[in-house]
């Protein structure tokens, strides 16, 4: 049984497009693997932050909190990257 030649294009044509799209989310998969890494190395800066947050006075207190604000919204626009990829 052979099979009709627009049947068998468009199977060709599917099976192109499907390790196309294969090899794209294997490259996405490493690519947020990645992004994970680095943000999980800016959370441990931020909780060593914030505990130093409550340890230090006056002026110096600010200027960590400003820190640490300041990472944590690296973190969280970083943290929504990867939820739209997952």
């Amino acid at each position: 049984m052979s099979k009709n030649p627009d049947v068998q294009e468009i199977i060709e044509s599917l099976e192109r497009i499907r390790d196309e799209l294969k090899l794209k989310i294997h490259l996405a998969a490493a690519d947020a693997r990645s992004e994970w890494d680095e943000l999980e190395k800016k959370w441990s800066h931020l909780r060593g932050k914030a505990g130093a947050v409550g340890r230090v006075a006056g002026e110096a207190a600010g200027d960590v909190g400003e820190a640490v604000e300041l990472l944590g919204e690296e973190l969280k626009k970083g943290y929504e990257r990867l939820r739209k990829v997952v």
